[in-house]
């Protein structure tokens, strides 16, 4: 069958052997261009349909039929407007500890990219202690960051903790509150006089100021 059909090539458009072999490896790479388009256009298809239904699904958690109907001056809720939306105080939030990049968005100023950092500034970090630390992630302004409290309810789940006398370098720099300089000093001080006993112990390194280890402490275990 291939015999023959490199035989009409050659008869017919006068394409030699080589020729002939070499447009039957292309065709199956210029399907797959052709068809690539249409693959990529179905994919996020599906992930705004996702997307869309987590969104929906969060709205009804919120018991979002408790709102005044059309004709009242107070605004609908929608989850796309950018303007700020009064929630009663009926409807039911969801806990902080819990949201992820998707539902976040229903927050009016926060797009895909900023719920995207606010968690992995959430993941990073441990958890919270406090609500104001929002507003440390890159971008974020501050009335936005007041008003996702509208939306969740704050929790203080357990705090993921670093073990300060068993991490190296890299593992004490990849918290968001201990930059690598810190880090190596942290790191070498520990070998030169042994393992930190609490956060006090960290007011001995005199770079070291009593606010950044104040902030730091609800994140580090001192067990061995």
């Amino acid at each position: 069958m291939i015999k023959k059909f490199f035989y009409f090539l050659k008869l017919y458009i006068g394409l030699s052997n080589k020729e002939s072999k070499g447009l039957v490896l292309f065709i199956p790479f210029l399907l797959f261009i052709i068809c690539l388009p249409f693959f990529i256009q179905k994919v996020q298809g599906r992930k705004s349909e996702i997307k869309q239904s987590r969104i929906n699904y969060l709205i009804d958690s919120l018991s979002i039929s408790c709102f005044e109907p059309a004709t009242s001056p107070l605004p609908i809720f929608n989850p796309l407007d950018t303007g700020k939306v009064i929630l009663p105080a009926s409807v039911q939030k969801i806990l902080f500890s819990e949201a992820d990049s998707i539902t976040l968005q229903i927050v009016p100023g926060i797009g895909p990219a900023m719920a995207s950092r606010v968690i992995k500034f959430r993941e990073n970090l441990g958890g919270l202690v406090h609500k104001d630390q929002l507003k440390e992630v890159f971008g974020m302004k501050e009335e936005v960051a007041d008003q996702i409290w509208n939306y969740f309810d704050f929790d203080r789940p357990s705090l993921r903790k670093i073990s300060i006398n068993q991490a190296d370098i890299n593992t004490l720099a990849k918290h968001p509150y201990i930059g690598y300089g810190e880090a190596k000093v942290i790191f070498a001080y520990r070998n030169q006089h042994g393992p930190f006993l609490s956060a006090d112990d960290l007011l001995k390194i005199k770079i070291f100021k009593e606010d950044w280890v104040n902030k730091l402490s609800p994140y580090l275990s001192f067990s061995d």
